[in-house]
């Protein structure tokens, strides 16, 4: 299940949805508007099957947030290009399915990926 936080625009979600990307939203599908980050977004997190949340906020990408139930991504972009990056990422070799995808969290740049693996105390890197 993709989890969008409230910072990924409108404009973005309707183009993710032409795409057939299946997410829900936090403030207008699940959940509520305002909710705090981490207080309230990551115990949301828990009680979900697997779920891949994505949010344009730097605060989620850090070492203490991987959890093997869920999946972090901070995309790293500009607002504009927020949908064309998530379709990467899903279908990127390393991450298409939910499998690979938990445990992690990433931040997702122009450059590439950069993420934070659970059971390992390295960053691990990778080119588009």
């Amino acid at each position: 299940m993709n989890i969008f936080d409230e910072n990924i625009t409108a404009d973005q979600r309707k183009l993710l949805r032409t795409w057939k990307v299946h997410f829900r939203h936090i403030g207008s599908e699940i959940g509520y508007r305002g909710m705090d980050d981490h207080e309230e977004i990551i115990p949301l997190l828990h009680t979900l099957r697997q779920p891949t949340f994505f949010t344009g906020d730097d605060d989620f990408y850090k070492l203490n947030l991987r959890h093997n139930s869920y999946c972090i991504v901070y995309l790293d972009v500009f607002p504009h290009e927020t949908a064309e990056y998530i379709r990467r990422f899903l279908r990127h070799t390393s991450f298409r399915t939910q499998a690979q995808r938990m445990g992690k969290v990433v931040r997702v740049r122009h450059s590439g990926l950069t993420w934070w693996e659970s059971g390992a105390q390295v960053e691990h890197a990778q080119s588009w």
